[in-house]
């Protein structure tokens, strides 16, 4: 019985597990949302940067995204299979050097609304007030890396 307690109070006060948890649900929100426009919410993020940068190569997309150059390396894959994203670089030169592809443009425009709806709906959620709150502490969180 003292086993059980002390497992339900760990996994009460565990903070990363709580954020996990709290990601994997906001994801769900925007990927719902973003349905339609045949673009996940991480592969959204990773069009947007493109399109402030391009062209970017892929360690400075990565550096800008925050994810390790191996899982951006995965994340690319699809984009560039489906053509939503293009390698600009000489041919032979190895540092890639990414730009959006002009079929990409109506699909971003379209998952950008779809983006603020989402964004529209967490906000309603949770209220300005908390949402702004989160906000403050994720930052302070993302701090604890430095």
């Amino acid at each position: 019985m003292d086993k059980i307690i002390t497992a339900q109070k760990n996994d009460i006060i565990c903070n990363c597990l709580k954020l996990r948890r709290a990601s994997q649900a906001i994801t769900k929100v925007y990927d719902k949302y973003l349905e339609s426009s045949g673009i996940k919410i991480s592969q959204y993020l990773i069009l947007k940067t493109i399109s402030r940068t391009q062209p970017v190569n892929v360690s400075d997309l990565a550096a800008n995204v925050r994810l390790d150059r191996t899982t951006l390396v995965r994340s690319l894959k699809p984009l560039e299979q489906r053509e939503l994203i293009s390698d600009i670089a000489k041919e032979g030169t190895r540092n890639r050097q990414l730009v959006l592809s002009e079929y990409v443009k109506e699909t971003l425009a379209k998952a950008t609304a779809l983006w603020m709806e989402a964004q529209d709906y967490i906000e309603q959620y949770l209220g300005k007030e908390d949402l702004s709150e989160l906000n403050l502490l994720l930052r302070k969180i993302e701090e604890l890396e430095s």
